[in-house]
């Protein structure tokens, strides 16, 4: 395989045998358009981050990665080891060593017919799409604004899985950009503050961390890094039903995800006058062994 310049990434790729590998291009990656995933957005999916030739909590990831496939009842006949020799052999193909990401998707496979019926699927499909991605923190800032989309009920499609139907966090990201916003604040069914449609969220309040319930959101891992760094340093953090009020009148707030080369989290300011936006910047998260927050 020719090797591409460091701007192009290859992709891995493999229909129910991860032994059946293929590594493809960027611009020559294709998938089958009877794909569940591509037709039904039915599969499951993990984004996780290469430092220092380690790729960031895969364990954590790939643990979640089976998690999901279970409650959807995907049957995978790859183990965690197989995944993990995949995320090596792409990443070795691409001469990665540092400031990459991997997004890794098992969809429930290809239809005989383009129709919802599970049992028209013939396995499952495994991608890798692996690249390049420099640290490029946004020092300016992004605003974040409620928009009337809210997140699901467990009941319909639990928002704790990394589905690849992501309609009702696009809606809502959609809504935010409408009225002039980077991201959306989401609200739970109960009008809850509960989540961005791609980060979770977090404000400090009286010297204490605050976080939703994790009930109606991806509990993302870098999320529970936080709620861990929190408690090893003695700083107050609550996991709780909150709402805008407490939003408006917080010290301050972050998001987070696993973002650019190193651990981030972004730091907010609020300006609650006439509309609901928050200013947010990027830094280094490095908590205080104090209780000063």
């Amino acid at each position: 395989i020719r090797r591409p310049p460091r701007s192009t990434p290859l992709y891995s790729s493999a229909a129910s045998d991860v032994y059946k590998r293929q590594f493809y291009e960027r611009d020559d990656a294709k998938i089958s358009v009877f794909d569940s995933g591509y037709l039904l957005g039915d599969g499951i999916w993990e984004g996780i981050r290469l430092v220092n030739n380690n790729w960031m909590f895969l364990d954590e990831h790939l643990n979640r990665l089976f998690e999901g496939c279970k409650a959807i009842d995907i049957k995978l006949n790859l183990s965690k080891d197989d995944i993990k020799q995949a995320i090596a052999d792409t990443q070795l193909i691409n001469d990665m060593t540092d400031s990459a990401h991997a997004r890794v998707m098992i969809t429930r496979g290809n239809k005989i017919k383009p129709f919802q019926q599970p049992n028209l699927s013939d396995g499952i499909n495994f991608v890798i799409i692996m690249e390049h991605s420099e640290e490029n923190p946004n020092k300016e800032g992004i605003s974040l604004i409620t928009v009337p989309q809210v997140r699901g009920l467990p009941m319909s499609q639990d928002p704790k899985l990394n589905s690849h139907s992501k309609l009702n966090c696009i809606l809502a990201c959609i809504q935010a950009n409408h009225a002039g916003g980077d991201e959306a604040l989401m609200l739970d069914p109960y009008g809850f503050v509960n989540t961005t449609n791609s980060c979770n969220f977090f404000i400090v309040k009286n010297k204490e961390v605050w976080t939703s319930t994790g009930d109606y959101c991806m509990n993302g891992i870098t999320r529970s890094k936080v709620i861990q760094l929190c408690n090893d340093n003695n700083i107050t953090v609550y996991e709780k039903n909150f709402s805008l009020v407490d939003v408006y009148s917080a010290d301050e707030a972050f998001i987070t995800r696993e973002s650019g080369d190193k651990f981030y989290a972004q730091w907010a300011l609020f300006f609650a006058k006439e509309h609901p936006i928050m200013t947010v910047s990027y830094t280094h998260l490095t908590l205080p062994t104090n209780r000063e927050v």
